[in-house]
């Protein structure tokens, strides 16, 4: 009787294999599935995404799956969207070089923002490897150029007016980026949305500087996110925090070149933001705009409170600290002044060290909301050598305490709250 259960099953399960197509064979005898057995060229020329989706959907049918991309490969994709939900514990080897398209032409045109690696809807997912993920959205200038001229443009990317965001996840938790290389985005670099549960350890992120908006890590509502132990240089905010973010928690992160770590621009169009209990520590920020910034928009509602900046190295740094209530980047064209705020409340600056090249800090609060709670211990800024000019520290409508070595002294601008001078403030119309 037994034998003839093994007989049965063993036939069912031939007859299974096969019904399926080789590279479906091989996912149910393996666990890790190369994008090479599913017909990727590998040249960097001929378009692997149809491999990579192949591969992709057959791992996400098995339990703790791994997608390889090999070493010593390069394979090209055009945009894709590998999506779950799937089974547990999936994770993308990248160990190869992945590449972006770098013509424009190639790229199709939504209606929504474009992305070009779009991860959605995944619950215990790993990116890792030894490998680069290339937008490619940098280029040479043509042999012509004179001899001395920067070699860098822009390329087809900017062209268009098309600017993709490299690698974004979008409701997705448990999800932990490790390891790899990301380079050359024509806009972010890294995005998670209304996501939770990330963590980011390990990971070089590599733009020019004067890359237009290439964020390295970008959070937009997204909760419970740990970066550690990362190197950042970009056009742009090395690490920037939007709106519906709480609990992130930064340690060991360079920054240079960049605009440093930045929790905004929030409230724009008078919209609601709201951020809350984030953490940066250990922070190397070098040939930067910034280091630490907190930027709001005129007329926007909503909090930013519980933020930590501590232990901040800086070196050639134009702003270090900033709180910027007013903030405008609409080029030329001037913002509307607007009576309304949002409220920022519990900000600490402990140990940060280094060397300026225009303004030490700049805390440039409300009129009508303005900041409160905010802390300074052991702030020690000094110019950079052969910095052109700098400017003294400017303290707006900012209440709270200085505390330690101050240097120079007027970074410990701060008002004091007292029952004779409390900062002005209007009721709260909206929940956070």
């Amino acid at each position: 009787m037994w034998s003839s259960v093994v007989s049965v099953a063993f036939l069912a399960a031939t007859l299974l294999c096969l019904a399926l197509p080789a590279p479906a064979v091989a996912a149910a005898r393996s666990t890790t599935l190369s994008v090479l057995s599913f017909g990727a060229a590998a040249d960097g020329v001929t378009d692997d995404a149809e491999a990579l989706v192949a591969a992709w959907q057959a791992a996400c049918r098995v339990p703790r799956a791994t997608v390889l991309l090999p070493s010593g490969h390069r394979f090209l994709v055009s945009p894709v969207t590998l999506q779950g939900p799937c089974s547990a514990r999936l994770t993308l080897q990248v160990d190869g070089t992945v590449l972006a398209p770098p013509d424009m032409d190639s790229w199709p045109k939504p209606r929504r923002p474009l992305q070009w690696l779009n991860f959605k809807w995944l619950n215990g997912f790993t990116i890792q490897g030894a490998g680069t993920v290339d937008g490619q959205s940098i280029t040479s200038l043509q042999n012509s150029s004179p001899a001395n001229a920067p070699q860098r443009s822009t390329g087809h990317w900017h062209s268009s007016g098309a600017k993709p965001t490299l690698v974004r996840f979008y409701s997705s938790f448990n999800v932990t980026v490790r390891n790899i290389r990301i380079s050359n985005s024509p806009q972010c670099h890294l995005k998670f949305d209304s996501s939770g549960s990330i963590k980011v350890k390990n990971v070089t992120i590599s733009s020019p500087g004067d890359s237009l908006n290439t964020d390295g890590i970008h959070l937009q509502n997204t909760r419970d996110v740990e970066i550690r132990s990362s190197s950042i240089g970009c056009g742009d905010d090395c690490v920037s925090i939007q709106t519906g973010c709480s609990n992130v928690h930064m340690k060991n992160v360079v920054c240079n070149p960049g605009h440093g770590i930045s929790v905004g621009g929030l409230g724009k169009d008078n919209s609601l933001a709201c951020v809350s209990d984030v953490v940066a520590e250990n922070i190397n920020v070098q040939n930067a705009l910034y280091a630490v910034r907190i930027k709001t928009w005129q007329g926007g509602v909503g909090s930013v409170r519980n933020i930590t900046f501590s232990n901040v190295r800086v070196a050639n740094v134009a702003t270090p600290i900033a709180i910027d209530q007013f903030y405008c980047d609409r080029g030329g064209a001037r913002c509307a002044n607007r009576t309304g705020a949002v409220a920022i409340a519990g900000v600490a600056y402990r140990r940060v060290v280094g060397t300026y090249s225009f303004q030490p800090a700049r805390l440039a609060c409300s009129d009508a909301r303005p900041c409160t709670g905010v802390t300074m211990v052991d702030v020690r800024l000094s110019p950079a050598a052969g910095a052109p000019g700098t400017v003294a520290p400017l303290c707006w409508n900012s209440y709270g305490e200085a505390r330690g070595t101050m240097e120079p002294l007027g970074v410990g601008c701060l008002q004091r709250s007292n029952g004779y001078a409390m900062p002005l403030t209007q009721p709260f119309n909206y929940t956070c």
